[in-house]
Protein backbone atom coordinates (compact mmCIF):
# COMPACT_ATOMS: atom_id res chain seq x y z
CA UNK A 1 0.00 0.00 0.00
CA UNK A 2 1.20 3.37 -0.72
CA UNK A 3 1.95 6.41 1.62
CA UNK A 4 -0.77 9.17 1.83
CA UNK A 5 0.30 12.12 0.21
CA UNK A 6 -1.62 15.41 1.53
CA UNK A 7 -2.46 17.53 -1.85
CA UNK A 8 -0.17 20.79 -2.13
CA UNK A 9 -2.02 24.01 -0.95
CA UNK A 10 -1.88 27.71 -2.14
CA UNK A 11 -3.22 30.40 -0.45
CA UNK A 12 -2.89 29.79 3.61
CA UNK A 13 -6.19 31.19 4.03
CA UNK A 14 -9.23 29.18 6.19
CA UNK A 15 -11.60 27.21 4.24
CA UNK A 16 -13.96 27.47 6.54
CA UNK A 17 -16.83 29.67 4.47
CA UNK A 18 -16.77 33.13 5.24
CA UNK A 19 -13.62 33.18 6.85
CA UNK A 20 -10.17 35.19 5.39
CA UNK A 21 -7.96 34.19 8.55
CA UNK A 22 -4.72 32.82 7.93
CA UNK A 23 -4.39 29.32 8.34
CA UNK A 24 -2.74 27.35 10.86
CA UNK A 25 -4.00 23.91 10.21
CA UNK A 26 -4.11 21.22 8.05
CA UNK A 27 -7.30 19.17 7.84
CA UNK A 28 -6.37 16.03 6.08
CA UNK A 29 -9.65 14.32 4.35
CA UNK A 30 -10.30 11.33 2.15
CA UNK A 31 -13.42 10.18 0.81
CA UNK A 32 -13.43 6.77 -0.48
CA UNK A 33 -16.08 6.56 -3.51
CA UNK A 34 -14.42 9.35 -5.40
CA UNK A 35 -10.65 9.51 -3.87
CA UNK A 36 -7.61 7.08 -4.34
CA UNK A 37 -6.76 5.43 -0.67
CA UNK A 38 -3.18 7.19 -0.26
CA UNK A 39 -4.76 10.83 -1.57
CA UNK A 40 -5.45 13.65 1.17
CA UNK A 41 -7.11 16.69 -0.01
CA UNK A 42 -6.62 19.56 2.49
CA UNK A 43 -8.86 21.78 4.07
CA UNK A 44 -6.97 24.61 5.87
CA UNK A 45 -8.25 25.55 9.20
CA UNK A 46 -7.66 28.96 11.90
CA UNK A 47 -7.83 27.79 15.22
CA UNK A 48 -11.38 28.81 15.50
CA UNK A 49 -12.87 26.74 12.74
CA UNK A 50 -10.19 23.46 13.14
CA UNK A 51 -12.67 22.01 15.43
CA UNK A 52 -15.82 22.73 13.45
CA UNK A 53 -14.19 21.48 10.25
CA UNK A 54 -12.64 18.44 11.59
CA UNK A 55 -16.12 17.69 12.89
CA UNK A 56 -17.89 17.66 9.85
CA UNK A 57 -15.78 15.48 8.32
CA UNK A 58 -15.60 12.80 10.89
CA UNK A 59 -19.06 12.65 11.21
CA UNK A 60 -18.76 11.55 7.39
CA UNK A 61 -15.91 9.15 8.45
CA UNK A 62 -14.08 10.99 5.88
CA UNK A 63 -11.00 12.69 8.62
CA UNK A 64 -7.40 11.10 8.40
CA UNK A 65 -5.40 13.71 10.17
CA UNK A 66 -4.85 17.09 11.50
CA UNK A 67 -1.14 19.08 11.36
CA UNK A 68 0.04 22.46 11.29
CA UNK A 69 0.34 23.62 7.94
CA UNK A 70 3.81 24.34 7.92
CA UNK A 71 3.90 20.17 7.32
CA UNK A 72 2.33 20.92 4.51
CA UNK A 73 3.90 21.26 0.81
CA UNK A 74 2.88 24.78 -0.69
CA UNK A 75 2.47 25.28 -4.50
CA UNK A 76 6.11 26.75 -5.72
CA UNK A 77 7.45 25.67 -2.48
Amino acid sequence: MSEAVPDTVDELVCSARGCRAGAAWGVLWNNPKLHAPARRKVWLACDDHREHLSQYLQVRDFLKDVVPVGDLEQVGA
